[in-house]
């Protein structure tokens, strides 16, 4: 069994993908070629803004939203310190100061309520992760930034195509931010990523930013990154983009089916260090499940215990960013994110992907109820 299986999407969409390649072959214009163009005017329209502007990767598309909004030493942006490093890392890239603030429990989302004691006369911006498949609450992040007039990035690296009280991932903020990593809901074959905001001048500044600082050939008013999004990689996105109302629909459909079953196998088990806690998806929002996540008692037995049974397993992510090395300057330690640690210590991501038939589903809820509560 795959965790992700990439193999069988190929070969649904083999021939207008092999045929979007060809073309990119023909002409030759591997760079910044009309299938970007094409591209970005597909996702603008599918998330509903006036701009998007392809990228690299993920990570660099933060660090481009950072850089546009002038954010650099002296500065903090507010973030959740449960997520992949790059969210914390590219606003120390960027000189400032990742000032973290823990998560909601169900949604493993940055908590709303704590944000306001975080800000300080040198918060420039918040970036508040949409996890594991889920939007954050923007409705209350959204008016609190509009109470301090901060602007507000959303990492949707792991949430396009979801949506949140009728609004797509990446066009409810400021400035939206996604991942096409292969593994991500819509994913390319290699890194690529894609920024979207409905304001004009900022549109400007981050086109610019990802093509060394440049306005025109050789004019460069800023500094900048290489930045831009290979037209192979888009050709490959734009054949994927024709199926992904259909893949987000699976993978809904998936999700909540994982969660009916555990909670079936499970129904006889009252002791709670022998049951699952399955994913929350609050009221008004979807969920693309990038990660269908579980809780789970002792992971360590349980991914092992998985793993003898032929289920592949995966943990996003074990260590959350304030206990990670590289920002123990922060000097927040242990204790410093109860939620997020608390979290971290016993999620555990089963096999997703909209090919999964409904047999391997129910092949992994027996392997999980028989390691967790046998």
């Amino acid at each position: 069994m795959d965790f992700i299986d990439l193999k069988s999407q190929y070969a649904r969409v083999r021939d207008s993908l092999n045929a979007r390649i060809q073309t990119v072959l023909d002409h030759g214009q591997y760079v910044l070629g009309g299938e970007t163009v094409e591209l970005e005017r597909r996702l603008a329209d599918y998330v509903g803004v006036k701009h998007c502007i392809g990228a690299s990767s993920g990570t660099d598309t933060l660090l481009i939203a950072l850089m546009a909004l002038d954010i650099g030493p002296g500065d903090e942006v507010i973030t959740s310190p449960f997520t992949f490093i790059a969210t914390g890392e590219m606003i120390a890239l960027a000189g400032a100061r990742p000032v973290f603030v823990d998560i909601d429990r169900r949604t493993y989302n940055i908590d709303p309520a704590l944000i306001e004691h975080a800000i300080t006369p040198r918060t420039k911006a918040i970036m508040p992760v949409s996890l594991y498949g889920q939007c954050a609450d923007f409705a209350a992040i959204n008016a609190i930034a509009r109470k301090h007039q901060l602007p507000v990035i959303e990492d949707g690296a792991q949430s396009f195509g979801a949506s949140c009280r009728g609004r797509r991932s990446c066009g409810i903020s400021d400035i939206g931010s996604t991942s096409f990593f292969p593994s991500k809901p819509l994913g390319a074959y290699g890194d690529g990523g894609a920024l979207f905001t409905n304001d004009d001048a900022l549109a400007k500044l981050m086109t610019e930013i990802r093509v060394h600082g440049q306005d025109r050939r050789y004019h460069h008013p800023r500094l900048g990154i290489n930045g831009r999004l290979d037209t192979l990689q888009a050709a490959v996105l734009l054949a994927k983009l024709d199926i992904f109302d259909d893949e987000v629909a699976a993978r809904a459909r998936l999700g909540a089916r994982y969660s009916a079953l555990i909670e079936q196998a499970f129904a006889d088990v009252s002791d709670p260090q022998r049951r699952v806690t399955t994913p929350y998806v609050a009221e008004g929002y979807t969920s693309v499940f990038a990660q269908y996540t579980v809780e789970v008692p002792d992971r360590a037995r349980v991914e092992a215990g998985m793993k003898a049974r032929g289920v592949p397993t995966a943990v996003h992510y074990p260590v959350p960013l304030h206990q990670q090395p590289v920002f123990a300057s922060l000097d927040q330690g242990a204790g410093a994110f109860p939620m997020s640690e608390a979290a971290a210590s016993r999620v555990l991501s089963l096999p997703m992907h909209p090919y999964l038939t409904e047999a391997q589903q129910v092949q992994v809820v027996e392997a999980l109820k028989a390691v967790v509560a046998g």
